[in-house]
């Protein structure tokens, strides 16, 4: 949809003078930021039933209820659906017979601006309950956003945005739910961060949420986004706060036998170090953006095939713009998150340490320290050595010496025996970091994966994919059951 960006303004005085409009405010952390907005555009009679603030926690419960699930959190999921049933339930409850014809919205925001001291960094929740028609069930709008105003009244300003664009967004491009994502943010580029959204409800049925996460990603509202097994936007904050976490980037396209071994092994590993709490832990998979895009432009279908399976697998998945993986370790650094694992393939961590090495040169302490932090361990996947791979996906790239000479070194590393698969042990990596590299090892920041199945390291999910384009047979043997079982069934890539 070609659109013109119009003022905040603009926006809300077209929203008071829509006559078919009308509900309730209730704003929580950062002023009436919202409500103001519609006040000072004028004719607000039109469309405001109602604004209020309840600060006070006591007040805020006798509204509201206590906040048990958010853990005596208030800026939190579940304080925000309470106030929004509970506005709109008055709103139908009060005003249905006396406003027959008009569409009811409740809008609801919980926010922690950023302190005096700045140990608040500044985000909240916000969400909006409306019709699109009269007597009608709801809908949905909720959506979790990152303040990056390093200002107090700034960030109350973008909230007030926020929350103009969200009313304007859901009665102007409803039809057109990615449009109504990107609008979000018009006037607010470079302030908000907006890392979790749902949309649901009656009007939305066709709508999958999944790709609501992948456009939050695509259109650069977050860096990174998370939904779980039924499709639905998580976020970090609520569910994985003070938890420890297993990533396992890839492709899965699709799950391959040698991913399932990999997250088998590492998730075993994972969960018995000391320093982890079995209980307090999450497994997530992850598909960067530059994965998605791997051959030419982003394909949603390919990505939905790709989700579809996870989703079936009880995976939890992460859709991220973060390339390195040092900016996927800051996302998660702001939820005090215990312990990050994260499973790789061998040549992964070859790229990693060759990439970190070749963009700083002079710094390279610096470097390795924001890529590989204490609380963070690398479980590495063993995988064949060059040569061996060369007869089924050709020379590797960005390699600096020959598939020769690598399983040289890997065996001058290893006098003792001769291994056919290469290791964190034997991996052959830039000579300007080996005391880097040793102490890594030495500080288990980096650790091989034990207990593989070395029968299938010969498995290439490329190999795989194009079997399966061409409608070849074998490919079936070389993934999980499940994952061969849907494939066919709903003719998956």
């Amino acid at each position: 949809m070609t659109r013109r960006i119009l003022e905040t303004e603009q926006k809300a005085l077209e929203i008071n003078l829509d006559e078919r409009i009308y509900g309730a405010f209730a704003e929580v952390g950062a002023g009436q930021e919202v409500a103001r907005h519609f006040f000072q555009a004028g004719a607000a009679a039109g469309t405001i039933a109602k604004t209020m603030s309840a600060y006070d926690k006591v007040v805020s419960d006798e509204i509201y209820g206590t906040e048990e699930q958010g853990k005596g959190r208030y800026v939190c999921e579940s304080r925000l659906y309470k106030m929004l049933a509970h506005e709109y339930a008055l709103m139908e409850g009060r005003l249905r017979t006396l406003r027959p014809e008009q569409c009811f919205f409740a809008f609801a925001d919980t926010v922690a601006a950023i302190n005096y001291q700045k140990t608040i960094k500044g985000d909240g929740w916000m969400g909006l309950r409306f019709q699109l028609q009269p007597h009608s069930k709801p809908n949905d709008l909720v959506l979790h956003v990152r303040l990056l105003d390093q200002d107090n009244r700034l960030q109350q300003q973008a909230i007030g945005i926020l929350g103009v664009n969200m009313l304007y967004a859901c009665f102007r491009y409803h039809e057109d739910p990615e449009t109504l994502l990107h609008s979000l943010i018009d006037n607010l580029r470079g302030r908000v961060k907006i890392d979790m959204v749902r949309l649901k409800g009656p009007d939305f049925q066709e709508l999958d949420n999944r790709l609501l996460s992948l456009w939050l990603v695509k259109n650069q509202l977050s860096e990174v986004a998370i939904f779980g097994p039924d499709g639905d936007g998580l976020h970090a904050g609520e569910f994985l706060y003070k938890k420890s976490i297993l990533i396992a980037r890839g492709s899965y396209r699709p799950p391959t036998l040698v991913q399932q071994d990999m997250i088998r092994c590492a998730s075993a590993q994972f969960l018995a170090e000391p320093d982890v709490n079995p209980e307090q832990t999450f497994f997530l998979t992850e598909i960067t953006l530059d994965n998605l895009r791997a051959d030419g432009a982003l394909d949603e279908r390919d990505f939905l095939d790709r989700a579809t399976i996870l989703c079936a697998l009880g995976q939890t998945v992460i859709i991220s713009d973060c390339v390195q993986h040092k900016r996927l370790i800051a996302y998660f650094a702001d939820y005090k998150i215990a312990r990050i694992g994260l499973a790789m393939g061998a040549r992964k961590l070859q790229n990693i340490l060759r990439e970190t090495t070749e963009a700083n040169p002079d710094n390279l302490l610096a470097a390795f320290g924001e890529v590989f932090p204490k609380s963070v361990r690398f479980y590495v996947y063993p995988c064949l050595p060059a040569e061996a791979r060369s007869a089924k996906e050709g020379p590797p790239q960005h390699e600096a010496r020959s598939a020769k000479e690598n399983i040289s070194q890997s065996n001058n590393l290893n006098s003792s025996e001769t291994i056919p698969y290469q290791t964190s042990k034997n991996l052959p990596i830039p000579k300007a970091i080996h005391f880097l590299y040793d102490h890594l090892l030495e500080n288990r920041n980096i650790v091989d994966i034990h207990g593989f199945n070395p029968a299938i390291l010969d498995i290439y999910h490329k190999e795989v994919l194009s079997q399966i384009q061409q409608g070849k047979s074998g490919w079936e043997e070389k993934v999980p059951p499940e994952v061969a079982r849907l494939i066919k069934e709903k003719r998956l890539f």
